[in-house]
């Protein structure tokens, strides 16, 4: 990591500042963050960032081949398959830990996802970081594609509004105003004017959907779908007066189907230098120790169900086998100096855009999940740990100011 800048932040902190930073980030929206916000950012050297920006620009490059798009058509559950899939995803987040190897340090894919991530709160938390450490040069950035504020938002309107009216499009979820990543929501709402609209609050005529828009009803052109079917199968308390698998008039962003063909199933595919070994449970090979591996479901969300102590015994009682794999443990380094002598462990989420007219996905942002005590390779899980960023140098970059 950047050691000088490192340095200079370590010895400017205060606990008055960090308390500024808490403030911003909860009194900018008009909801707070229901989790726990670093006290620093991650402050990476040019090498490490251009290393993982090809990592992660690679990984994305191998989900777009023929050989990709055979091996992901049978992963969406048959029961959970939606109609008017769209010809690629909206959104890619890839998932890397920070690991040592070599007395260096390296990206270490964990996981990835074709579901859109927190692209409002990132611009929020960056704006906030600038006001609450002045001692943070103003050309250094979380936007490691050099991406400018008013292109960045430009990019996330292309792919999420589009050719819509903002009435017609809406953020849809389960109680938004219940979940964890609502204060990204709330940004969202700011920053484009999307309204989060829940799940039951939506009414369906014929083919179309409607939501009630200041006392009137609208026709919903675009759905900016953040709804977990994990969390959707498990509560069955909802009353919905439609469907996801209806035959509906209406555009997905991202289309549903993406969650599960760019998920965990992807990683037995996938093999770069900065991926680990990993097979479905019925395709471990005899001669491997199963002690070196993680057991983890395919369907599953922020960690639910994950195995870190996988017996033979365990994935011989399995139901089935071709729905969980079993990924090579990845040991974190302790790497963050702090200010109370610790040194942290760090996960880097890259978060890509592709609206539907772009032939490629551009990456805009990133997310840095942080922690001193265990980190064990599974989905982002914003409860038990620091959610923060990444930021580097970059000569073209511009402060951040759009949600002053």
């Amino acid at each position: 990591m950047d050691p000088k800048l490192r340095a200079a932040f370590n010895a400017d902190f205060t606990p008055e500042k960090y308390a500024g930073l808490v403030r911003c980030v909860n009194e900018t929206e008009k909801w707070p963050a229901d989790f726990r916000i670093s006290e620093t950012p991650i402050f990476l050297t040019r090498e490490f960032t251009e290393e993982v920006t090809r990592a992660a620009s690679e990984i994305v490059r191998a989900t777009r081949t023929p050989e990709f798009a055979k091996h992901a058509a049978s992963a969406v559950p048959k029961d959970l398959e939606i109609l008017n899939e769209s010809a690629h995803p909206s959104f890619h987040v890839v998932d890397f830990a920070v690991c040592a190897e070599g007395g260096r340090l390296v990206p270490r894919l964990i996981e990835l996802q074709a579901f859109p991530s927190l692209f409002g709160f990132q611009l929020v938390l960056l704006d906030c970081i600038c006001k609450a450490y002045p001692v943070i040069p103003r050309d250094w950035t979380s936007s490691f594609g050099g991406i400018k504020d008013d292109a960045y938002l430009e990019l996330l309107r292309r792919t999420i509004i589009a050719d819509s009216q903002v009435k017609s499009v809406v953020l849809l979820d389960i109680e938004p105003e219940k979940q964890k990543t609502r204060v990204d929501f709330a940004a969202t709402q700011t920053l484009l004017g999307i309204r989060p609209v829940c799940v039951t609050k939506i009414k369906k005529r014929g083919r179309q959907l409607f939501y009630d828009c200041d006392g009137r009803k609208v026709r919903i052109e675009r759905i900016y779908n953040r709804v977990i079917f994990d969390e959707l199968s498990q509560r069955p308390d909802l009353n919905l007066e439609f469907r996801f698998q209806d035959d509906l008039d209406v555009t997905w962003v991202g289309h549903p189907n993406w969650y599960f063909r760019i998920s965990k199933h992807s990683l037995p595919f996938l093999k770069t230098k900065h991926t680990s070994p990993t097979f479905f449970v019925d395709e471990f090979p005899a001669h491997e120790n199963i002690e070196d591996y993680v057991l983890k479901p395919l369907y599953s969300f922020a960690g639910h169900g994950v195995d870190m102590e996988p017996t033979l015994e365990k994935i011989a009682a399995l139901q089935n086998p071709h729905d969980w794999i079993l990924q090579k443990k990845i040991e974190y380094a302790s790497f963050v100096p702090t200010v109370d002598g610790h040194k942290s462990k760090a996960e880097i989420r890259m978060m890509f855009v592709w609206p539907d007219q772009d032939r490629d996905p551009t990456l805009v942002n990133n997310l840095v999940r942080m922690s001193q005590g265990k980190m064990m390779g599974v989905d982002f899980n914003i409860d038990k740990t620091w959610v923060g960023a990444s930021i580097a140098l970059h000569e073209n970059a511009e402060s951040s100011g759009v949600t002053n």
